[in-house]
């Protein structure tokens, strides 16, 4: 297992939430996405390392971003 976390900014409420962790979810390998909405911390619990790139398509396809 594999887990990372990214900072996604714009999130402000449970429906931000929603979208991110959904479209997160649909990664191949994702088993668990947890969202702190207070900090933008979103931790990826995985099968394996997940491509960056996919993981910034994934929260911008949800209509945020991920910082850095």
């Amino acid at each position: 297992m594999q887990t990372t976390t990214y900072t996604v900014t714009g999130m402000t409420c449970d429906h931000c939430v929603g979208a991110v962790s959904g479209e997160l979810r649909r990664l191949d390998g994702v088993r668990d996405v947890r969202v702190d909405l207070a900090t933008g911390a979103v931790t990826v619990t995985s099968d394996h390392p997940l491509d960056d790139r996919a993981v910034r398509d994934a929260v911008d396809e949800a209509g945020y971003a991920v910082a850095g």
